[in-house]
């Protein structure tokens, strides 16, 4: 298998985004960016390897590490406009399927992961802003790029989202599921995520 992974320490994610000291510390070592994933996730705060692993797989892979968590976790639900949008881009990273992406994103509900996904797809780069939205009255300024960050903080939001929708006590092996399956992808293999099975239902 061929590794996804283009950092050779943890300490280099960090460096190369500097946002993501806001969503998990950096390590005290130099750790190995796998290492560091499989240590955040058995920390108290296992979300905090999302993020990690989010800034650590290039934009493509994230987005769709990110389409495998929440389909799994969300199943049919997970299928609408903003998923298939995210899922064109991944398949063919133009231009138009990107700005359909932002388009389909900036109309949907934000409460959603597949909103967040197609952000996410959306703000691999480019501009922040549909080509379609009025200027202000007043003001000629040129397109908003998407920070650097915007990507993989879009594919923390989807994945949290998904992870947190329904039962909550089970959101932490939830979000367990989708940082074994990130970093399988990210060691090469395949971007599958599998879902824990459902509580069974309380008796009385």
């Amino acid at each position: 298998m061929s590794s996804r992974i283009r950092f050779v320490t943890a300490h280099n994610v960090f460096e190369a985004f500097p946002d993501l000291r806001q969503m998990a510390p950096p390590p005290a070592d130099e750790s190995p960016p796998l290492d560091y994933a499989r240590r955040l996730l058995a920390s108290p705060r296992p979300a905090e390897a999302i993020a990690f692993l989010a800034f650590l797989l290039p934009r493509r892979e994230a987005v769709w590490w990110a389409r495998q968590c929440v389909v799994a976790l969300l199943g049919p639900s997970a299928d609408d406009a903003a998923l298939r949008a995210a899922d064109a881009w991944v398949r063919e990273p133009e231009e138009q399927n990107r700005l359909a992406a932002l388009k389909i994103s900036a109309a949907s509900d934000q409460n959603l992961a597949t909103t967040w996904l197609a952000f996410a797809a959306a703000w691999s780069g480019g501009g922040m802003a549909p080509p379609d939205a009025k200027p202000i009255p007043g003001l000629d300024l040129p397109p908003t790029p998407a920070p650097p960050s915007a990507c993989a903080r879009a594919v923390n939001a989807a994945i949290i989202i998904a992870a947190c929708v329904g039962n909550m006590p089970a959101a932490p092996q939830r979000i367990a599921s989708c940082v074994e399956g990130g970093i399988r992808f990210a060691e090469g293999g395949e971007a599958r995520v599998i879902a824990p099975a459902a509580p069974p239902a309380a008796t009385q």
